[in-house]
């Protein structure tokens, strides 16, 4: 045989080779990325009592039950974040498979990640309101306010708190004017501003608050509501959700379904038993809220406990009027995902 001959066959076998060893070696790993993921969840959440769904499932070991009854051993990580901002950097980067935050910054990621990332809501964690106070006696209505005042807001501008009170404002003053109060609010956290607005003399003059602050400042005689966001949306309406991306959905499916089951059996506890989820609320999150506060807020007949989400198409609907989103949902099951679909959502 001749030799250059010979030698061109081994050099074209042992490249054949190693194309067969790095392809087999890349799909030994992806196997091994993939089994891990399907048995594995992180989930981040934020401070306060609209996520006590969340702190029931963690308390009981919900999402490892429902993975047994799979065949699934399921990891689980918990997370607190501050903020629907690094909230939603840290999901998309991939340090995180699920968020949560209020409708108004979900559909704000939905909106931005359409043809990429495609994330939707997974499920409610509740329907609850969210009250506009004011220690400033002349303000009786959101037409009251005026230059002079100042409104605390966790998120100015881009908030669920900013963008309910950009929905008012439309109403009040025409859509090209929907931005009229966002020069006097000022980004601070409830704890703060709460704090503000209960000492006066500050100049925060207003607070669009939310439990458990709100119940707290009202207990002050210096302190009255003004609106609420229900007044806003037409009636009972969903303040935070759960969401991820379409990876995480398709890639896990049997890890997605546990999580899911789980919310919707801590939803079933809170409602079944509300003294006892406010104790499990108080030992989870180590809160130092006096128990019967906590117990008040968790019965208050304004606030449901359910993962069905509620009035969240207003904000859809509403926000792509005002341009802050660029597209337009149909419904609200555009913008969660099929397992919530069954259920009777808006």
């Amino acid at each position: 045989m001749d030799n250059s001959l010979g030698n061109k066959r081994l050099k074209k076998f042992a490249t054949l080779f190693t194309a067969f060893a790095t392809t087999t070696t890349a799909c030994l790993a992806l196997g091994t990325v993939s089994a891990h993921a399907e048995g594995s969840i992180s989930i981040a959440q934020q401070f306060g009592i609209g996520y006590l769904i969340l702190d029931v499932v963690r308390d009981q070991h919900l999402i490892e039950k429902h993975g047994k009854e799979q065949g699934l051993d399921i990891n689980v990580e918990w997370r607190t974040i501050s903020g629907a901002t690094a909230m939603n950097e840290a999901l998309l980067s991939g340090a995180l498979d699920v968020a949560s935050a209020g409708v108004p910054p979900m559909l704000t990621v939905w909106d931005r990640t359409r043809g990429r990332q495609n994330v939707k809501a997974i499920a409610s964690l509740g329907s609850m309101p969210n009250y506009l106070l004011s220690n400033n006696p002349a303000v009786k209505t959101v037409s009251d306010l005026s230059e002079k005042d100042r409104i605390a807001v966790p998120a100015a501008g881009v908030g669920f708190q900013s963008r309910t009170l950009q929905i008012e404002t439309a109403r009040l003053y025409g859509n090209a004017d929907y931005k009229r109060f966002d020069t006097i609010s000022v980004s601070l956290p409830h704890p703060d501003a709460s704090t503000a607005l209960i000492a006066g003399g500050s100049e925060i003059s207003a607070h669009f608050s939310s439990p458990p602050f709100q119940y707290q400042a009202l207990e002050h005689a210096n302190v009255h509501k003004i609106l609420s966001s229900y007044d806003v949306l037409g009636g009972p309406a969903t303040f935070n959700v759960l969401y991820a991306t379409q990876k995480f959905h398709d890639d896990n499916p049997k890890t997605y379904r546990a999580f899911y089951d789980a919310l919707a059996e801590a939803s079933q506890i809170v409602k079944a038993n509300k003294a006892a989820a406010a104790e499990t609320y108080i030992r989870v999150e180590k809160s130092r809220l006096s128990p019967e506060l906590v117990k008040k807020i968790v019965e208050d007949p304004e606030i449901d406990f359910t993962i069905i989400p509620q009035r969240t198409f207003v904000y859809a609907e509403k926000l792509q009027q005002l341009g802050v989103l660029k597209n337009k949902a149909d419904s609200w099951q555009d913008y969660f995902f099929a397992e919530a679909h069954t259920d009777s959502g808006s």
